[in-house]
C-alpha cells in the first residue's frame, strides 16, 4: 500500500528510519516546523532550522526515494517572547517561498496564553494574506478543548481563510466532532504516551467516518514511531475494513488536502 505521512519530524530521525519507511510504502512526508525540545535563543537559529527544513532534509530524504515537503511557522511553545517572535515572523515569508514549503505550520496554541494568541493571530493574518494552507497544533491534555475552540473562533473570524484549507491536528475524541462540524480537516496523531494509538485512531474512523481526516505519526525526538501509520492501517485491516477505505484514509485524504497547494506532489 501507499502512505503519505502528513506530520512527521524527520530531522529528528535516522537514515535507518528513512529506509524502513521507504521499503514499507511511505514515500511522501511533510514536516512541520516545531519545538526542538528547548527554546532557541535567536533568529539565527531559526534561519538555520528553516534552511534545514527547506533544503537539507528534502535532499536527505531523496537518497531513499522519499519526497519531503515542509511547513514553516513559529510553534506556540516559542511564542512567549514577543520580541523574538516578531523577528521570526519577519523571516517566515522568504522560506514560505521555497519550492518545498506547503504553508504555515505547525502553528496554534500550547497553554492558551495571551502571547500565544497574539502570535497565532499574526500568523493567521500572514496565511490569509498569502492564501497559504494551514496546519494547526492544538494543546495537550486538559487545555485541548478550550484551545481548539479558541483557535477555530480565531480562524472563522478571518473571512479570507477557507476552513477546508486548514488541518487541525492532534484532535482527540472530545474535539473531533466540533472540528468537523465547523468545516475543518482534522488530524489524528499516533503518539504512544499521549496523543493517540492505532486502536483509538481506528475507533475514530469507525465513529466519525473517513471524510476530512488525516492520520500521522508525528514521529520526532521523543518516544515515537515513524511506521505508526502502517500499524494503524493494519489495525483497520484486522478489523475487516476494505482496502479501498484504508487507502482513502492513509493516501487519498492527505493527498486531497495537501494538493490544494500547487507545490505538492506524490508518488
Amino acid at each position: 500500500m501507499k502512505v503519505i505521512d502528513p506530520h512527521i519530524h524527520m530531522i529528528s530521525r535516522t537514515t535507518d528510519d528513512y529506509l524502513q519507511m521507504a521499503v514499507s510504502g511511505i514515500h511522501t512526508v511533510t514536516e512541520p516546523a516545531f519545538w526542538a525540545g528547548f527554546d532557541r535563543s535567536s533568529a539565527n537559529s531559526f534561519h538555520d532550522y528553516f534552511r534545514q527544513l527547506t533544503v537539507e532534509e528534502p535532499a536527505r530524504a531523496a537518497r531513499f526515494g522519499i519526497l519531503h515537503f515542509c511547513w514553516i511557522g513559529l510553534n506556540s511553545k516559542e511564542a512567549e517572547d514577543l520580541g523574538l517572535a516578531e523577528e521570526i515572523l519577519g523571516i517566515i515569508p522568504r522560506y514560505l517561498d521555497r519550492p518545498k514549503a506547503l504553508g504555515l505550520g505547525e502553528i496554534g496554541l500550547n497553554k492558551n496564553s495571551r502571547n500565544e494568541i497574539k502570535v497565532l493571530e499574526a500568523q493567521l493574518a500572514l496565511a490569509a494574506q498569502r492564501n497559504e494552507l494551514i496546519l494547526i497544533h492544538t494543546p495537550h491534555l486538559e487545555d485541548k478543548l478550550k484551545g481548539t475552540r479558541i483557535i477555530m473562533d480565531m480562524i472563522r473570524s478571518e473571512p479570507r481563510i477557507d476552513p477546508s484549507r486548514v488541518l487541525i491536528d492532534h484532535a482527540e475524541e472530545h474535539t473531533i466532532g466540533e472540528i468537523k462540524d465547523r468545516g475543518f480537516w482534522y488530524g489524528l496523531t499516533l503518539y504512544p504516551h499521549s496523543k493517540g494509538s492505532p486502536e483509538r485512531a481506528a475507533d475514530a474512523v469507525e465513529i466519525h467516518g473517513s471524510e476530512r481526516v488525516c492520520i500521522n505519526s508525528s514521529a520526532d525526538w521523543s518516544v515515537s514511531d515513524p511506521l505508526a501509520t502502517l500499524k494503524t492501517a493494519n489495525e483497520m485491516r484486522r478489523r475487516g475494513h476494505a482496502e479501498a477505505l484504508i487507502e482513502k484514509v492513509f493516501y487519498e485524504n492527505p493527498k486531497a488536502f495537501l494538493s490544494q497547494c500547487p507545490k505538492f506532489e506524490t508518488r
